[in-house]
């Protein structure tokens, strides 16, 4: 399993008249926490673009539990369960406030395609070199 965690402060521009983070910005927070792993494997979206992949959305879920508010610092937890095969990527999701309480969970699911031909390809094997390692031991468990 991999997992990173990303730490965001709430600004007023994301909260509602209540002072409540509006629903629509935890894909956002979603997306900075995706980024955020990504990077921690020494890539970015940008690297992965510069290899002629995108990463288009293709399923997203979520589940609000206790809203985040104005000036909030929440952290956002990524977890990839499962080592990616073929063309599709998973991200789990949780966000916590500062006093741990979880507040939001979501799964966004990803693939992997050819940025030329917009056709579904394997995920480049250089970030798959990263990450198989944090998988070595589940996958050891099983033979």
């Amino acid at each position: 399993m991999y997992t990173t965690e990303t730490q965001i402060r709430i600004h007023y521009a994301l909260t509602d008249q209540m002072g409540v983070v509006y629903h629509g910005h935890y894909a956002e927070f979603y997306e900075i926490g995706r980024a955020e792993a990504i990077r921690e494997l020494g890539y970015s979206y940008k690297d992965i673009e510069a290899m002629g992949i995108i990463m288009p959305v293709v399923d997203i879920h979520s589940r609000f539990l206790r809203p985040a508010k104005y000036d909030d610092l929440i952290m956002v937890k990524t977890i990839l369960r499962e080592l990616p095969v073929h063309h599709k990527i998973v991200f789990h999701s949780e966000i916590y406030n500062e006093a741990g309480d979880l507040l939001n969970t979501g799964d966004v699911t990803l693939y992997f395609m050819e940025a030329k031909h917009m056709k579904r390809c394997e995920m480049p094997a250089a970030l798959k070199e990263k990450l198989v390692g944090y998988f070595t031991e589940s996958v050891d468990k099983t033979n």
